[in-house]
């Protein structure tokens, strides 16, 4: 089950089915594509994604699955894959809780998400070996590019998993925190991009994606950045941020496209 709270501005979307470590059928991958639909509907300014129980994710939910006649494709490219990309489009900055296990679909939330927060004694990697499969949900790309191609295919071979403090040492995600800690870390985190210059996160966004998906280079990226600095000049973030500093106050961000937004306009 798929539930979606909004409070301030800030979506929280709850992957709660803790009697099966949060794993994902294809109605739950639906239900989940849903909720972000339904996030973004509603025009809130950052979002949370978050387990319940003892995991945030295990995975894929191959509980009733009759390997003869699986549909691997129908559910990892059919399901999965669109609902990262979705993720991954979210039009505000978006926050995951990683506690647990977080591994396969559940890493793959993980890589579609902007920042993840990681509880120290998570456990990431890819424990497929003992179901002769191998890493899906992006999980390849993610490791042969922050930790190289020896270190990735020690992990496949071996099956350890790594813990979220050493997950995050190795470049993998955002911050690991003290597990008690991780939930209020990100809450806050969140908080306080909800009410930040929305459009120009999404701006950066945009960017670190050319980089990623697109290599460019520095020259390249540079004047990608300069194209989007003045695209941000027409907005009342923008104007305000300025105003805010030669005015030595704090600058109060309305999120919004345009500099008539402030005026109502």
């Amino acid at each position: 089950m798929i539930t979606l709270t909004i409070t301030d501005g800030v979506a929280e979307v709850v992957l709660d089915a803790p009697e099966r470590l949060n794993s994902l059928g294809p109605e739950e991958v639906r239900e989940l594509s849903a909720a972000y639909t339904e996030a973004e509907r509603a025009g809130v300014r950052a979002l949370v994604l978050r387990g319940e129980g003892r995991a945030f994710c295990a995975g894929r939910d191959i509980s009733g699955v009759d390997p003869r006649g699986d549909d691997v494709i129908g559910y990892l490219e059919g399901l999965i894959q669109p609902l990262m990309e979705q993720m991954s489009r979210f039009p505000a900055p978006t926050f995951a809780v990683a506690h647990g296990a977080c591994l396969g679909v559940g890493l793959g939330l993980l890589i579609a998400t902007d920042v993840v927060y990681v509880a120290e004694s998570a456990k990431i990697g890819s424990p497929f070996a003992n179901l002769g499969a191998t890493l899906d949900s992006g999980g390849h790309a993610l490791f042969f590019e922050r930790l190289g191609a020896h270190r990735t295919l020690d992990l496949i071979y071996t099956g350890r998993l790594m813990s979220g403090a050493e997950a995050v040492a190795a470049g993998l995600f955002s911050r690991a925190f003290p597990d008690d800690e991780v939930l209020a870390a990100t809450r806050e985190a969140a908080a306080r991009a909800s009410t930040g210059a929305t459009q120009a996160f999404l701006a950066s966004k945009a960017l670190v994606e050319e980089l990623r998906d697109r290599r460019v280079g520095l020259w390249a990226s540079m004047s990608d950045e300069n194209r989007a600095q003045a695209a941000l000049c027409d907005t009342a973030d923008y104007r305000e941020g300025f105003a805010a500093f030669q005015e030595k106050r704090r600058p109060v961000f309305g999120g919004g496209t345009a500099a008539s937004d402030a005026a109502g306009e």
